[in-house]
Formats: C-alpha cells, sequence, structure tokens
C-alpha cells in the first residue's frame, strides 16, 4: 500500500461514491467530465492505495419517533481522560465516542429509547469520576445523512 495524493477529481469521485457506491462508472464519468476510462483507473488507483477499501450498502434508518438522539461534549479532568472512556464505553446508551480538540475533550453520540432513559444516562455521565463538565444538544431531526 503506498500513499495516495488526490487532487480534485479524486475527492469529486469520493464524494460522488459517498452517495452512492453503486452509481456506474458510465454515470459517474458523465457527472465528472471526463471518460470512462478515467473514471476507471482512478478507482482502481483508489483502491489499489487503499484509499478506497470497499463498497458498501447504507440501510436507512426509520426514525422512532420516541428514541432520542443526543451529542454530548465532555471536559475531563487532567489525566484521567483514559478511566473515564473505560466508564463511557461501559453505557450502552453511547453509540460512539471521540477525542476532540479545544474545549471538550471528548463527544458522546448518545441514543435512548426516552427522555427519562436520557436524563438516567446524562446523569450517570456526569457522575464519572473525571467529568467535569458536559454540554449536551438533543438531535430533533436529521437533514442529511
Amino acid at each position: 500500500m503506498y500513499i495516495l495524493c488526490m487532487d480534485d477529481l479524486d475527492q469529486r469521485l469520493l464524494a460522488l461514491l459517498r452517495v452512492n457506491a453503486r452509481e456506474p462508472v458510465a454515470s459517474l464519468s458523465r457527472q465528472l467530465g471526463v471518460t470512462r476510462a478515467t473514471i476507471a483507473a482512478r478507482l482502481e488507483k483508489l483502491m489499489e492505495t487503499g484509499t478506497v477499501v470497499g463498497f458498501s450498502v447504507r440501510v436507512r434508518e426509520f426514525p422512532d419517533s420516541s428514541t432520542v438522539r443526543a451529542i454530548a461534549l465532555i471536559e475531563v479532568e487532567g489525566r484521567s481522560t483514559d478511566s473515564v472512556i473505560r466508564r463511557l464505553r461501559g453505557l450502552a446508551e453511547v453509540e460512539a465516542l471521540h477525542t476532540t480538540n479545544g474545549g471538550w475533550d471528548l463527544v458522546a453520540d448518545i441514543r435512548t429509547d426516552s427522555l427519562a432513559g436520557f436524563d438516567r444516562v446524562l446523569g450517570r455521565i456526569r457522575s464519572i469520576e473525571g467529568v467535569v463538565n458536559s454540554e449536551t444538544s438533543l438531535l430533533l431531526s436529521s437533514v442529511l445523512t
């Protein structure tokens, strides 16, 4: 595997593939204004270098009106980040956890079945030793998936 220096065409091709990984090469070439051979060569190069590691199917998630989703920004005290991460990983309601820069140390993607469940998990997060501050935003509707 080698490093790929992507140009504008590669970036635009990847953007189209993110929308529909099954888009035919002929359609991609028309949309990008290049030949089918160019698209085929670019796709092969992107796969050879490991930039594209596969093509997959995304299944639309039908929103359940009772599901509560939120993003929690979490500030951690001193060097307790690893300990806080271990505790957060143990919460089933935390679907994803990310480190970040800036004023917040961690970002947690939370999903619960009710506002009462959300309140409970938020309380558990805030009571974790090492968590000094948090800010949470409820996700109301998705405009891009």
